[in-house]
């Protein structure tokens, strides 16, 4: 076996017309013999063959078989051109195409020999002088082996130097197989590793006449040729690691700081999302960070203690909200409100000193059949002093008129007149969704909230609802609406204070009877503007007597006495009677001063 270390071996082999079939089939021997005596393998000795004739056929290349066996039975399926002798030809094509990292030759830094031998009967009908001679100067030691008829001038054109070591010429292809084992010796020549010290580091290569030190995988060959160092995979820069470059003998891989993890790239990083997990336990928001996760709240909320939970931030405390009266602080924001009766200015801070004309006043009243028939007549004359919205109740909700229907005082009392007694049973809570959901739209007459005009509920009942009231009082108190809750008899204090605004001790009345009707009335009687003065009413300025407070802190008064419905209900008629009677005289007095 020839033991002298790696080379990548190409037999360029003549298959034209000229050779016979029984001299070619010596020439296959040739080729079977070399091999045999080869240490083949893909870091040992690789070989390559092609034929050629007019044209240049690749019967298997360096990188192809690595194994005898293989590489015998490809040379026995030859096929024989039987064409021209194109040497030059071939010899380009050696070195263009089989010789080539590509087609698995090593590269030229590794010192591997690089031997094509060239097989040919014949002289060459191409030139083939400066073709070999690109190709030795590529690098290629060229054998060249005539037989019989071949011409010794092409055979020393194309052969390296010296030439007495690289042309043979025999006389026949009889004599191919015995000059086989004296070309191996030519070929394998003294194992320089072994003859003398080489000093490498780690492993010799003997190569024909000399040899050259490789290192282990994962080391490189220092300059003197013969030490290795341990390659820093990660110092050229190259290796893409995202985060951290971790150097192996020769090789690296990528790793991620603490709190990511390595994607399938094996180079790019992503946080690990701890919210994913999701045990949290965050409010509202979580966020991750590396090696964790903290708890956020939403715009206006703070964070509490327990670094989970979160709060509505208290703005009203916390910035200058430049509020004339009262602010009112909302989730992540907050309002201004004025007193009862004063209207929020354009600037969403001042409260306008009269607001009278300005409010949206919906009274819902029990008809249920506990209010009897004479009582409720009473109720509507009550009603027919106030410029209202009417909704009516009892097992259902009917819209009496609406805020927008009527427009003077004789149309609105027209229709409370007209209006009919429903009986059956009490759902509160159903008009009061009534109420939120249709009486206060602007469909219906209400005007835009944007418009700052208070709006006001009134609720008259004198037994307890039967259904649920805590949503929709909830809901209409929370939708800006102003409640008062009139309740007489077996009306539930405790509904009354579900339903009435806060503070809630002004917002809600009860009484056991109605005998304080009649001073409800006169109590809405002192309390408008006008007041008595030098023997004739004297007229006030509404913004100077702040006309809508009065009215709302009276109303008040006027619901907290509101008693018991079986009696007296004729004298509160004839009570509004003289209060309307004293409106409209204002009225005339108003219109004769302008």
């Amino acid at each position: 076996k020839c033991r002298t270390g790696p080379l990548d071996i190409v037999f360029v082999i003549d298959s034209s017309r000229s050779v016979r079939p029984f001299e070619f089939e010596t020439m296959r021997r040739f080729m079977i013999d070399i091999i045999g005596s080869l240490d083949l393998g893909p870091n040992a000795t690789r070989v390559g063959v092609i034929q050629y004739s007019s044209q240049v056929q690749n019967i298997f290349s360096l990188k192809t078989f690595f194994a005898r066996a293989d590489m015998e039975k490809a040379i026995n399926s030859i096929v024989p051109l039987a064409q021209g002798t194109m040497t030059g030809l071939a010899i380009q094509y050696a070195m263009n195409v089989a010789f080539t990292t590509q087609e698995g030759a090593r590269p030229l830094h590794k010192k591997i020999p690089r031997i094509a031998i060239i097989v040919t009967d014949g002289r060459p009908q191409d030139r083939v002088t400066e073709v070999a001679t690109q190709a030795r100067n590529a690098g290629i030691e060229i054998y060249a082996v005539g037989i019989q008829r071949a011409d010794m001038n092409s055979l020393r054109a194309m052969a390296s130097p010296p030439l007495e070591e690289h042309v043979f010429l025999v006389e026949s292809f009889e004599l191919i197989q015995q000059f086989g084992k004296q070309f191996q010796d030519k070929l394998c020549g003294v194992d320089m590793c072994v003859e003398q010290e080489h000093g490498c580091q780690h492993s010799c290569v003997s190569t024909p006449g000399s040899f050259y030190c490789e290192c282990n995988p994962g080391y490189r060959l220092n300059v003197d040729g013969r030490t290795c160092s341990p390659i820093d995979a990660c110092a050229d820069g190259r290796h893409g690691c995202q985060h951290q470059c971790v150097g192996a003998r020769g090789s690296y891989s990528c790793r991620c700081h603490a709190g990511y993890y390595l994607n399938q790239d094996k180079r790019s990083c992503t946080m690990i999302d701890y919210c994913s997990f999701g045990n949290h336990s965050c409010q509202h928001e979580c966020v991750s960070i590396p090696n964790g996760h903290y708890c956020r709240c939403r715009s206006g909320f703070t964070l509490q203690p327990d670094s989970r939970s979160c709060r509505a931030t208290d703005l009203c405390n916390g910035v200058d909200h430049g509020c004339e009266f009262k602010c009112v602080s909302m989730e992540g924001s907050y309002r201004c409100v004025c007193p009862e009766g004063q209207q929020l200015q354009a600037d969403g801070k001042a409260c306008s000193k009269c607001g009278a004309g300005h409010v949206d006043l919906v009274m819902v009243i029990d008809g249920s059949k506990s209010v009897r028939p004479q009582n409720f007549e009473l109720v509507k004359q009550f009603v027919n002093r106030i410029r209202v919205g009417l909704v009516q109740y009892s097992s259902r909700v009917r819209t009496e008129f609406p805020l927008n229907k009527y427009h003077s005082t004789d149309e609105i009392k027209k229709a409370v007149m007209e209006m009919e007694y429903m009986e059956k049973g009490t759902m509160t809570g159903l008009a009061l969704k009534h109420m939120v959901e249709h009486s206060f739209s602007e469909r219906e007459g209400a005007r835009p909230l944007s418009h700052n005009v208070p709006r006001i509920g009134l609720v008259f009942t004198d037994g307890r609802s039967q259904d649920d009231i805590s949503e929709w009082a909830r809901r209409a108190k929370e939708s800006g609406i102003i409640m008062f809750a009139v309740g007489v008899g077996k009306a539930v204090e405790e509904e009354l204070r579900a339903i009435a605004s806060e503070p809630v001790e002004q917002h809600f009345s009860y009484s056991a009877d109605f005998t304080t009707m009649t001073h409800l009335v006169e109590n809405f009687k002192l309390n408008i503007c006008p007041e008595e003065g030098k023997g004739e009413t004297e007229i006030r300025s509404p913004c100077e007597c702040e006309a809508l407070v009065q009215f709302q802190t009276n109303t008040v008064a006027i619901l907290q006495s509101l008693t018991e419905k079986n009696i007296l209900w004729v004298s509160l008629a004839r009570s509004l009677a003289q209060m309307t009677a004293r409106l409209e005289d204002l009225e005339k007095q108003i219109a004769n001063k302008k």
